[in-house]
């Protein structure tokens, strides 16, 4: 694609984000469901940066750099959002988005809490991932395949060279847009601030390293009728999937920290628990019970959301609805069954209904 023709459709992308964010003010996960918005048209990068407001300072600067990285960026900030959502799907905080709030998914983020360290550390893993497929893809001017060297253990007979996923790109400039936010900011010793901007910086690292750390080598074979007396293998970035399961785990075992006597870092709270890595998450304050409706903290409350009486899990009535009982109505699910496969080749399915018990909290 001739990089005139690429950077039209980058614009066209882009331009199509400003009234949302515009509304949404300023946090760049805004990117992620911009595309609610409607389309403008600007002159060209430098404005069309500038109208991005979800973009702090420091991450206009990079916009004007790398433009054309920018509709992967938002590709990256959507699928953070979507992996948290289903990852807390059956929790009270079920990480909803909040349409016209700055942040995306409300006040909690200036809670410094578990919530907290999971989006921003999910929302950084999107970007990383985002970015290096771009690169693979031949979206972006600055990178291309990726140039990792051939992994010693790979068979001596098998190919290396195929156009594998740039991981090495997507977390460089994923640490440089996601991290200059918060490097933005000059805050006191011991303050708040100061705290959440520590905390958002690990807990980014931690989100990047859930990528870079597990990528995997494909392979492709090749040969007559499927010999494979040949492959041909490439570095591959792990399954989305892969990192929101990885990344829950690190928050059901996040650190709790707090600040040093200088008030100068984040250290761990509880000197009987190891020191926290790179890759663990960690946070200040405990959450909110999400319980009620709280504006304050962002908590929608978990009246009328669906439960299960079976189950004494999260998702269970007693706890998903905090001990406010529940009620119970009944429900028509339509879906496909019977279904047979008709030589050749298609499948036939006959249309089912099922009633089911609902149960939602009171």
């Amino acid at each position: 694609m001739a990089l005139g023709t690429r950077w039209r459709e980058t614009l066209l992308i882009l331009v199509s984000l400003h009234v949302f964010v515009a509304t949404a003010l300023d946090m760049w996960w805004n990117l992620g469901i911009a595309g609610r918005g409607r389309s403008l048209y600007f002159l060209g990068a430098q404005s069309m940066c500038t109208q991005l407001k979800g973009l702090s300072v420091g991450q206009i600067k990079l916009c004007h750099m790398f433009h054309d990285h920018m509709p992967s960026v938002g590709r990256g900030a959507q699928m953070g959002i979507v992996e948290c959502q289903f990852q807390f799907r059956f929790r009270r905080w079920n990480c909803s988005t909040v349409d016209g709030d700055r942040s995306v998914f409300g006040p909690i983020i200036e809670i410094a809490s578990r919530e907290a360290a999971f989006t921003h550390a999910v929302s950084a893993a999107g970007v990383v991932h985002a970015i290096s497929r771009s690169c693979r893809e031949g979206e972006l001017s600055r990178c291309g395949c990726s140039n990792d060297p051939r992994p010693g253990n790979l068979d001596r007979d098998w190919i290396w060279g195929g156009c594998g996923d740039n991981i090495a790109w997507g977390y460089k400039f994923a640490k440089s847009f996601v991290d200059v936010r918060e490097k933005d900011k000059n805050h006191p010793r011991h303050s708040p601030e100061l705290g959440r901007m520590l905390m958002n910086l690990h807990n980014n690292e931690g989100g990047r390293k859930a990528v870079y750390h597990y990528s995997n080598v494909a392979c492709k074979c090749h040969g007559v009728s499927g010999s494979c007396s040949l492959k041909t293998c490439w570095q591959q970035l792990p399954a989305f999937r892969e990192v929101g399961d990885r990344l829950k785990d690190r928050y059901d075992g996040a650190f709790e920290v707090k600040f040093n006597k200088r008030g100068t870092k984040l250290v761990r709270k509880h000197k009987r628990y190891n020191k926290p890595t790179k890759e663990d998450l960690i946070y200040i304050h405990e959450s909110p019970d999400y319980c009620k409706t709280n504006p304050e903290t962002g908590s929608l409350g978990t009246v009328g959301r669906e439960c299960n009486r079976n189950t004494h899990g999260m998702d269970g009535c007693n706890l998903m609805c905090c001990g406010r009982g529940y009620n119970t109505f009944k429900k028509k699910i339509v879906m496909r069954c019977h279904c047979k496969f008709h030589w050749c080749c298609f499948v036939k399915c006959k249309t089912c209904e099922k009633i089911v018990d609902v149960h939602t909290c009171k």
